[in-house]
Parts: structure tokens; sequence; C-alpha cells
């Protein structure tokens, strides 16, 4: 990495930590409903209206029936939209309805948080559709991930219990996280990437001369391929009305917004975050990827409050971002490298004062490889899914790198709530392997571990991994699966492992060599994207309960300290061992083949 790339990280890294703060605070209230008077007047007739008592608090097991009763109905309001589109209003471009197979995996992956889009949004999606399904679960999947970290961290914090196992009341965390975090933090984006230049607007799409019409018209040939002249042996020029560009309008900012802040990623546009109405300045590039580790970086330090010792959430932050420089790290060389293969035929690959550098395949000038390089490895470990350049063009070790992140269990930082209780499951195993080797009864905050919740640990940790390969399997066996690839080969597999990787782990980017818009790819990631999103928050809400349930044990001399430098190295070590094992094999007939294959 160049000096230029160590500053770039450094300053993400500091601004991160001084906005994640106070943010953090703000999220340990909502967690303790700690709410001034004013917003508890505000809510008041809300919980009236649907006729909850903000004061009952739910057995987990209710909890969970909320959580996958409020997305199943949220799954079929935006499946009913795309289907039903081309008669609703707001749609000035005339899209018609969605097809079946689309709709039902655009509405899991909007859902699930995982926001992975077979589709191209300004030739798809109408404004109303974008609005009304797309942004919207953008809000309540993001509540959702937090409401149950927020379960999980209450599983913790219990002192006194009454054995019910209770975890709190889901309508309330959803209400609450939406209306006091997620809008007024999106409207203060919106408001600023507006700023920028990413577009709000309701207009129909506009067509415009492009440059070469203005400037560089060319000959008129003639059907036998010759250039036509008049008859005063001029040359005639093509008609101008011929080169013309259609330009996609509509809300942007306001979906540019939750889309970051929500680790959501889907984009308005089909180039997402590389699309200069999306992302149009390096300022604008590097407040998105400070939305996007915001929510996520902050739900440490909640944790670390709601149970009563700021240390443990400093902990987790600590495992979280030495995984995370260690990525970047790996990644920026990778790709300031550039391309061997180029580099043989005398292609001048050096960063100079006049050209980047590297393998700028795929990557946008106005950022170049540092920023799209740290995007990349940003959007992948916190489940996100934004791309502001092509992953397809990634060097094999530049590609890795992401498909590695998602690999870990979108655990370094994570999805916004997802990220704190899938390390938080990884800590409940560190501590059991610790007691094992100690010969202690394993305990993690007070809370004995015992053979129940290591089962649900467990599960939840195996249930993506299992999804992935058998999906991969699947895809690479069938000829429907093998229609999609255009690279085959070891990048090939790279592709369809990418993508079941990023559906698995609710994280929605791709390698975008594939073409995934088929009956049989819309049907499969749609189906590991839902049963890799509540595969794995239905077990992390029964072992909140289950902590829930037993009285928090005094800490005495014998207790395993897990807030200093060996839990983090141990807890970093399970997640890399655990974590990325699963998938050795199968990244070797991948990006490993592919590096050896483009260095030998």
């Amino acid at each position: 990495m160049n000096a230029s790339a160590w500053t770039l990280l450094a300053v993400f890294l500091a601004v991160l930590g001084l906005l994640a703060w106070p943010v953090g605070r703000f999220l340990a209230a909502l967690c303790d409903g700690r709410l001034p008077h004013w917003m508890a007047r505000v809510e008041a007739p809300l919980y009236r209206l649907a006729g909850i008592s903000p004061d009952d608090s739910m057995h987990w097991r209710t909890y969970a029936l909320a959580v996958l009763a409020f997305n199943a109905l949220g799954a079929l309001v935006v499946y009913g939209l795309q289907r039903l589109q081309g008669l609703l209003p707001l749609n000035p471009a005339g899209m018609a309805a969605v097809s079946p197979d689309s709709s039902f995996n655009t509405a899991v992956a909007f859902v699930t948080n995982t926001n992975w889009q077979g589709y191209a949004g300004e030739s798809t999606m109408s404004y109303l559709t974008q609005m009304l399904g797309l942004t919207v679960q953008n809000f309540l999947s993001a509540a959702t991930g937090i409401a149950v970290a927020f379960a999980l961290a209450r599983g913790f914090a219990a002192r006194r219990t009454d054995g019910k196992g209770s975890v709190g009341n889901f309508w309330v965390d959803v209400t609450r996280i939406t209306t006091w975090l997620l809008l007024p933090l999106s409207f203060v984006i919106a408001v600023f990437f507006a700023g920028q230049g990413v577009i709000q607007n309701f207009d129909s799409y506009k067509t415009i001369d492009t440059v070469e019409t203005q400037s560089w018209q060319q000959p008129k040939n003639g059907p036998d391929g010759q250039p036509l002249k008049d008859a005063a042996g001029n040359p005639v020029m093509e008609d101008a009305s011929s080169k013309t560009q259609t330009l996609a309008m509509g809300p942007v900012a306001s979906q540019e917004a939750i889309k970051m802040l929500g680790t959501n990623g889907g984009g308005f546009f089909n180039a997402n975050s590389a699309h200069p109405y999306e992302n149009p300045s390096a300022l604008a590039n590097f407040v998105q990827m400070l939305a996007i580790f915001l929510i996520p970086a902050a739900l440490c330090f909640a944790f670390g409050r709601v149970v009563g010792d700021l240390r443990q959430g400093w902990a987790v932050l600590a495992a979280m971002t030495v995984m995370f420089v260690i990525a970047v790290v790996a990644l920026v060389p990778a790709e300031q490298a550039g391309n061997p293969l180029l580099a043989s035929m005398g292609v001048d690959q050096l960063h100079s004062a006049l050209q980047a550098g590297g393998n700028m395949e795929g990557k946008e000038v106005r950022f170049g490889i540092d920023a799209s390089t740290l995007f990349a490895a940003v959007t992948t470990a916190a489940s996100c899914g934004a791309v502001n350049a092509m992953h397809d063009s990634l060097t094999p070790i530049g590609g890795m790198v992401p498909m590695v992140l998602m690999q870990l269990g979108e655990v370094v930082f994570g999805g916004v709530g997802s990220g704190l209780y899938g390390m938080l499951i990884f800590a409940i195993l560190a501590v059991f392997i610790a007691g094992l080797m100690i010969g202690r009864t394993p305990e993690y905050l007070g809370k004995k571990i015992e053979t129940h919740e290591m089962k649900l640990t467990s599960i939840a940790i195996l249930v993506t991994p299992i999804l992935v390969l058998a999906g991969t399997a699947l895809a690479v066996s069938l000829a429907d699966g093998k229609a999609g690839i255009a690279n085959p080969g070891a990048h090939g597999f790279s592709e369809i492992l990418y993508a079941l990787t990023s559906a698995g782990n609710n994280n929605g980017s791709a390698f975008a060599g594939l073409s995934a818009n088929t009956p049989f790819y819309n049907g499969l990631l749609g189906l590991v994207m839902w049963l890799g999103r509540f595969g794995v928050i239905v077990p992390v809400l029964a072992i909140a309960g289950a902590l829930a349930a037993k009285k928090r044990l005094p800490e005495t001399a014998g207790t395993m300290p897990t807030h200093g430098p060996l839990f983090v190295s141990l807890l970093i070590g399970t997640v890399l061992l655990v974590g990325l094992l699963n998938y050795v094999p199968a990244l070797a007939l991948g990006p490993v083949v592919e590096h050896l294959m483009l260095w030998k």
C-alpha cells in the first residue's frame, strides 16, 4: 500500500470512530427505552393505533414469530407492487410488470437486507415501486436487524430474571429504530447527497444530444459502406438527431441515503454507486463509506453500554477493525500491482502524476484504485453490497478478499444489527473453546454457556456455509446453472461461488459476469437469501431468550476476561478458523487457481 492508501484508511477509521461514539450512546438509549418525554408522547398514538403496549416484553418465540410475520408480509407487498406496477401511478417511463421469478427474487432480496438485483433498476422499476416497495424495505429490513441485535444484548444484560426469557417488544423496537434513528439520519444524508449532485425528482426520462453530435459528427456511409457525398462532392454528415442518449431520472438521493445507512446496497441505477447520479464526487464516495459502517460500529459501543461494561464493546469493535484492516492491506496492493499479462506486453501500469496506475479495469477514474478498493472492502465487510467498481474486473486475489469477507459470516462490522449479533455468536463459541482448554464452565458476561446455547450457536454458524456450498454445487451441476456462465473455467466458478456467497450472507454484491436473471437463479438465490437471513435470526433469538432466563453471575477471580487483547485475539482466531475453513476447498477451485494461472 502506498502513502495515499494508508492516509485514506486512517482518516476513514478516525472519522468513523468520532461519529460512531455519539450514535452508539443514542442506540443504547433506544435499546433500554430511555427516551425523552416528548418522544414517548409522539409514539403513544402509534402504539394505541396498533393495539400494543410499549411496556409488554415478548418471549423470544413471540418475538421471532413477529419478525417472520412482519417480513413475510413485506415480501408479499413488494412482490405485488412489481407485478402490478404497469397499472399504478408514478410510472413516467411506462414500465411493464416485472416477471414472476424476478419479482420473487427482488422481494426476498429487499426484505432480507440483501438487495440482490438481477435487473437494471432504471429500465425495470417504476418510481412508485422504487419508493413504496424497495425504499420502504430498506428501512424496515435494517430496523429488523437492529431489533434482533437489541434482543440479544438484552439477553446478556438481564441481571434478574423471571425465567420467561423475555427479550423486548419487536413492534416497539422497529418503531423506535425507524422513527428516531433511520429516518432522521437518512434525511440529513439525503440532503447532503442532493447537494453533491445526486438527483432527486419525479421528472420523465430526458433525451439529450450527446457530445458526439455537437462536436464530432462523422461522414454518413451508404449501403456499400462507402461515405456518401452530395452533388458538390462534399461528404454527407450523419443526422445529429441519431446521436442521442436517454438519461434516467428519479428520486435517487432519498433511496441512496438509506441504501448506505441501512447496509442495503440496492442501487436506483444498474451501475449502482459507480453511476454519477448516485455517487458523483470523491466526497460523496467518502460519506457513503462512512454511512455504511456508521451503525455497525455504533452498535458495538451501544452493546457495551447496555451490558454495563464499555470494554466489551471496545473488544468486539477491535476484533472487527483488525480483520478489516488486514482485508484492506491484502486488497489494495493486489489492485495496485496491476495485471502481469499487460506488464509482459510492455504496458505501463505504474502510478504517476499522469495516471492512477495498477489495475484500473472496471474502476471509475474519479475514484481511482485507493477509493475503489476501500469501498469494495467496506461494502463486503458490512453486508451492504453497493459497488462503485466492477468486482468482476478485480484481480484474482483482489476479488477473493471481498468474497472472504462475506464468507466469514458478515461479522467484520457486518450489516446493521446482523454484524453485531453474528460476532457475538462467534464470541460465545470463543469462550466455549477457551473453557474447554482451561477446564472451566464457559461463561460470557456472567451468563453460563451450556449445551443448549452451543447447539443453537452451531446452527447459526453453519446454516450459511451449508446454503452457499450446497447452492454452488447445485448450480455447477445443472445445465440451467452453467448456462449463465460467461467465462468458463476458474473465473466462471468464482462468479457462481461469489453469487451464492453474496446471497447466503445477505450481502447483495455480484461479480456481474454471471447471467443470474433467469428462473433458475432467481429461485435458487431467493431461497438462499431467505434461509440465510432467518435461518440465523431464529437461533440468535433463541439464544437471547435462553440467556435472558439465566441469572447473571458475579465476576470472580476465576472468570476469564473478555475485554483484553488475549480475548480479542481468540475471537479473531475463532472467526478465521471456523468461518473461513468451510470455504477453503471452494476458494482453491476458484480465485486461487485463477491467481496461479495469471502469475504463471
